[in-house]
């Protein structure tokens, strides 16, 4: 069986990843997105287990010294990790991954698997992130301009990235997404074509 590829995607806060991921999931079949533990408070809407895993900082400290992240880092005094078994475990099925990460953690990931695809998202001006954030009504206007300052350094890590969308129009961007992850799975060498391949050539 063919193991499934693992997708990096990285923006900063604002610049509408999580919209476009979830959309995406919903058009593409044989593709999960990575469930991440977080030490941060829930926000309304947000189900356990669904948007995170929900734990508190002394658990997510214990996971950290049992070695079950593939990456952590800490965001804004909240730490943030992904499960390194059940990537793993998902990647073996055949399944695609996605990974909602940061530049950080996008960084530990491709060390760890030089054969990801990473996405970096922008916004399609400074303006239009600040107004997405004010928007969300999630923030007060100290914290926005908080993650102003810190979306301007996460986005000159754009260029680590194999691939750069900017989400202008939705529908395109997605579009532009949905592409990058239909054509990976024709890149050569491909994998489990092995026995078409032989029938083929010989």
């Amino acid at each position: 069986m063919a193991k499934g590829i693992l997708f990096i995607i990285s923006a900063p806060s604002g610049a509408g990843k999580t919209s476009l991921v979830n959309e995406l999931l919903n058009n593409m079949s044989n593709i999960k997105a990575s469930v991440s533990h977080t030490t941060r408070d829930r926000r309304p809407g947000e189900v356990d287990g669904i948007n995170y895993h929900f734990v508190s900082r002394q658990q997510f400290i214990d996971m950290i010294e049992q070695g079950a992240f593939l990456e952590h880092a800490e965001v804004f005094g909240n730490f943030y990790g992904t499960s390194q078994q059940w990537v793993a475990d998902t990647l073996a099925t055949g399944e695609d991954v996605i990974l909602e990460i940061d530049w950080q953690g996008a960084g530990q990931v491709r060390h760890l698997f030089p054969d990801s695809t990473s996405i970096f998202i922008l916004p399609p001006s400074k303006q239009a992130l600040r107004e997405r954030l004010h928007n969300r009504a999630q923030d007060n206007a100290d914290v926005i301009d908080k993650r102003i300052a810190a979306a301007t350094e996460e986005m000159s890590h754009y260029i680590e990235a194999d691939f750069m969308v900017v989400n202008d129009d939705f529908d395109y961007a997605l579009q532009q997404l949905m592409s990058i992850i239909s054509a990976q799975h024709c890149r050569l060498p491909v994998s489990g074509q092995e026995e078409l391949l032989s029938d083929l050539l010989s």
